[in-house]
């Protein structure tokens, strides 16, 4: 009786979750006039005669008038360049912390954390006049190079590092080994799970970041997906729901599929993290 309840409340979180993205599309598929109904429906269905009237012309006014369709492609080339990036910058630096002794290493790593205290919207000013003094402003340098490297994934990463058998390392070095090799041949390979979660979430981050790219850009051509949806939702004709959820359901997408592809790296990065010893 108990493990069925547990079943029925998760059922029903499940649903909680799943119904507004099915909403959304739903609405997506629908005409103008089919939306504003006394009885919602989640189907795309005609308002008089109530057949099956799905169409696709919303996503082809987003793609096309709205803007989206270059800011689909802008967003999945800064995440395709700024992800990995960002992962071998941080993967170094939480290695150096991890497992290689230098002077003032602990109190350099706990002077990093302390900046993390810093709330991120009073470091924008600074970010700005930095990204402007490097001649970065308003190009695809300004909306990669600033971001390059977490203080958060520095810190996930090397937790994993000290977890991992500190013999391995000792018996490469008598073998010959250096530290570059061991962190490629050694270190990387059995840090996958974590490595996962963090190449994730800064994929989930990086992909649905509004102020970054609002601050940084004022050329159109530049915007990323969730700066196009906002100046969509903003224009007297993109502001219909039916065309704002079409592009909504295309900034969701990419992302639902990297969840049900990677859950289970998810789950085991996660699990992994939080062991030592």
């Amino acid at each position: 009786m108990r493990r069925a309840s547990v079943y029925v409340a998760l059922v029903l979180l499940a649903a909680v979750s799943v119904v507004p993205f099915l909403w959304m599309l739903a609405t997506s598929l629908k005409h103008g006039p089919d939306i504003y109904t006394k009885t919602p429906s989640l189907l795309p269905l005609d308002k008089k005669t109530g057949e099956w009237a799905a169409t696709l012309d919303n996503y082809a006014y987003v793609l096309d008038v709205g803007g989206l369709g270059s800011a689909f492609v802008n967003s999945v080339w800064v995440c395709a360049i700024l992800v990995p990036a960002k992962l071998l910058i941080d993967a170094l630096a939480a290695y150096a912390f991890a497992r290689i002794p230098f002077p003032g290493r602990d109190k350099l790593f706990f002077i990093m954390l302390g900046g993390m205290m810093v709330p991120a919207i009073t470091l924008l000013v600074p970010r700005i006049h930095v990204t402007q003094s490097l001649g970065m402003f308003d190009s695809g340098w300004g909306l990669i190079v600033p971001n390059i490297a977490s203080v958060l994934d520095i810190f996930l990463l090397r937790q994993f590092f000290l977890s991992l058998p500190g013999e391995l390392e000792e018996a490469a070095l008598i073998d010959g080994a250096g530290r570059m090799q061991i962190f490629w041949r050694i270190v990387l390979p059995l840090s996958k799970p974590v490595l996962a979660v963090v190449t994730i979430t800064s994929f989930l981050f990086h992909w649905n970041d509004l102020v970054w790219p609002l601050l940084v850009t004022n050329d159109p051509e530049l915007y990323t997906l969730p700066l196009a949806l906002q100046q969509l939702v903003a224009s007297p004709d993109g502001g219909r729901a039916y065309y704002i959820m079409a592009g909504a359901t295309l900034a969701v997408l990419p992302v639902i599929a990297v969840l049900l592809v990677f859950q289970r790296r998810i789950l085991q990065g996660i699990a992994f993290t939080g062991l030592k010893g």
